[in-house]
């Protein structure tokens, strides 16, 4: 069930459009950033507070690359698999993480902080091979950069406890 904050404020923000439905994107990553991702109970409450069908923001929220249906992990690792990044190197920063991580494309630690995810394109073609960290760019990946970019990402989930 939505937090009684959250769902004030959703429905507070779906009060002042014409449709609501226009808001469902919105919606979901509300609901997805409170519960890390968006799981059957909370997609059917957003659904029914968007006057939509479950099912019809299910195929939503299947549609978008930064909706998360199954959990995931504290930091999404997005590699762009991209033409522009193969041609550039892609497949070594993939390959390279997958090192690093102990996982697969679409795994997530066993720790739960990090889950490594092949996107179709990030619109960083002039900067490729393009990786997004929690939907932020970090500048073009190079081993050294990865490193710390993972480290960055271990010391906050450490300070948050």
């Amino acid at each position: 069930m939505l937090p009684a904050g959250l769902k004030e404020r959703l429905e507070a923000e779906i009060a002042h459009v014409e449709h609501p439905r226009e808001l469902a994107v919105d919606v979901m990553f509300a609901v997805q950033e409170h519960y890390g991702y968006l799981n059957d109970e909370a997609l059917a409450e957003a659904a029914t507070l968007l006057g939509m069908s479950p099912l019809e923001l299910d195929e939503l929220a299947t549609f978008y690359t930064f909706t998360f249906r199954d959990p995931v992990g504290k930091f999404v690792i997005h590699v762009c698999d991209s033409l522009v990044c193969w041609m550039t190197g892609g497949e070594s920063v993939r390959d390279y993480l997958c090192r690093r991580l102990g996982i697969r494309p679409g795994e997530t630690t066993a720790d739960g902080l990090f889950t490594l995810l092949p996107v179709c394109c990030v619109g960083y073609c002039d900067r490729s091979p393009a990786m997004l960290v929690n939907c932020r760019f970090n500048g073009t990946p190079t081993p050294e950069k990865i490193d710390g970019i993972l480290d960055d990402c271990r010391r906050k989930a450490a300070q948050a406890g």
